[in-house]
């Protein structure tokens, strides 16, 4: 009864008090939610084409209130260990295709492939026509140990049984190498690269090299689904000097932006949008719109990247900025279940409350039915008894607080209450 009691006169206090729980804990859900303010970026060695796309990623996202850090490594190699690594900070990088298998890594998703990157075998002019096996006793550069370049090119020598035969296996930057090889140091320069990174216009153009033609291009794309056929037009690199003097057949891996599997969505949506705005141009290699594309070469897409490239870019952050959309976002994520839930409960409450408020009265009539049935019996004693039961039960039908929507069956339940005594008198 005291609960009872305690309901009644606290419960505009009590329903205030549970709606600010509610909140509370809807904001500190909403909070725990929320995408990260800042994110690391895996890239490759300072100058280089990674880290130039890299700051381009990083540019854009800033744009939007992201804070990116770029995080220089050797290449693709050590931007895998450091994604693998949760303690690294480390949550998105640029990965050469072809450098993990598909089931090495279960806690990385790829975002979609983002361009071409030839492997380009330069080498000095006097070696015409270099093949696999004019490479024995050579002086070739791989490039650093870390990177893409070097990994895919101890795969090719070894494939064709040079690992052991090669004079000499040097792991410089490809800017080194191509000071050597200029200065005729070494005879074989290999990186991978973009078209337009400047290391491959400075020896494409010169007349001091040459560049390989792969003339089993089939062959490798055949062993390795990663690679793709790519052929350098006859002059491309210089017309006056009509270099390279025929066409040339390359083959190339693509690249590919990979996340940990725990990045928030938005995050990924954000990145997704960059790579649109990055990489969606045309090239020498890909028409326009080619890249980024839905392309799980060694990694799955993630369910972010599946719906980007399904649907777009998310509604909210196509139409508000993107921490207005985030939080929109996770609202909408929080209150449609609790709409959901709370409508029907709502509808329902006010003919639960009307029933409750109802049955308080109703329970009086009940008892006032069963003294009406009782009275007409002459006992002095059962009189007696009568007369206390009907004030006991007047008692509690004026100390019963209802509000004033129900005061006229109160009013009627006072008057039936009156004519009861009434008729018990007369008896």
């Amino acid at each position: 009864m005291a609960v009872r009691e305690f309901l009644r006169a606290y419960w505009h206090a009590l329903a205030i008090g549970v709606t600010a729980v509610a909140i509370l804990g809807v904001a500190i859900l909403l909070l725990g939610t929320m995408p990260p303010r800042a994110i690391a970026m895996a890239t490759g060695p300072k100058g280089g084409g990674y880290y130039q796309i890299g700051k381009r990623y990083q540019a854009a996202l800033e744009r939007a209130g992201e804070r990116v850090t770029l995080i220089e490594t050797a290449g693709s190699l050590e931007n895998l260990a450091l994604l693998r690594d949760p303690g690294s900070g480390v949550q998105v990088a640029l990965i050469q295709d072809g450098t993990i298998g598909k089931d090495e890594a279960p806690e990385l998703e790829s975002l979609g492939t983002l361009f071409y990157e030839p492997l380009w075998i330069f080498h000095r002019s006097e070696l015409q026509g270099l093949t696999p096996g004019a490479l024995r006793g050579r002086k070739v550069s791989i490039g650093p140990v870390g990177s893409g370049t070097h990994a895919l090119m101890l795969e090719l020598l070894k494939r064709n049984g040079l690992d052991q035969q090669v004079g000499e296996l040097l792991a410089l930057a490809p800017d080194a190498a191509a000071d050597k090889l200029l200065a005729g140091e070494i005879d074989v320069a290999a990186f991978v690269a973009q078209w337009d990174a400047p290391v491959v216009q400075r020896l494409i153009a010169d007349e001091r090299v040459g560049l390989a033609n792969v003339s089993r291009a089939d062959a490798y794309v055949a062993l390795y689904p990663f690679l793709s056929k790519l052929t350098v037009p006859r002059g491309m690199g210089d017309l006056e000097k009509d270099l390279p003097p025929s066409d040339v057949t390359l083959f190339a891996p693509k690249a590919s932006l990979v996340v940990r599997r725990d990045l928030h969505p938005a995050i990924q949506d954000l990145l997704l949008t960059a790579a649109v705005q990055i990489h969606s141009g045309v090239g020498i290699f890909h028409r326009a719109g080619r890249f980024p594309a839905a392309e799980g070469i060694d990694l799955p897409l993630s369910e972010a990247a599946v719906q980007f490239y399904k649907s777009g870019q998310p509604f909210l952050q196509n139409n508000f900025p993107f921490w207005i959309a985030s939080l929109v976002g996770r609202l909408l994520v929080l209150l449609i279940p609790i709409v959901a839930v709370l409508y029907p409960v709502m509808r329902f409450l006010p003919a639960l409350y009307d029933w409750l408020m109802r049955s308080k009265i109703t329970r009086l009539y009940g008892e006032l039915r069963f003294l009406e049935d009782e009275i007409g019996g002459g006992d002095t004693a059962n009189r007696t008894r009568l007369i206390a039961r009907l004030d006991e039960l007047e008692k509690q039908a004026n100390e019963l607080r209802m509000p004033i929507t129900y005061e006229s069956m109160m009013f009627l339940l006072r008057n039936q209450i009156a004519a009861v005594r009434a008729r018990l008198k007369a008896h």
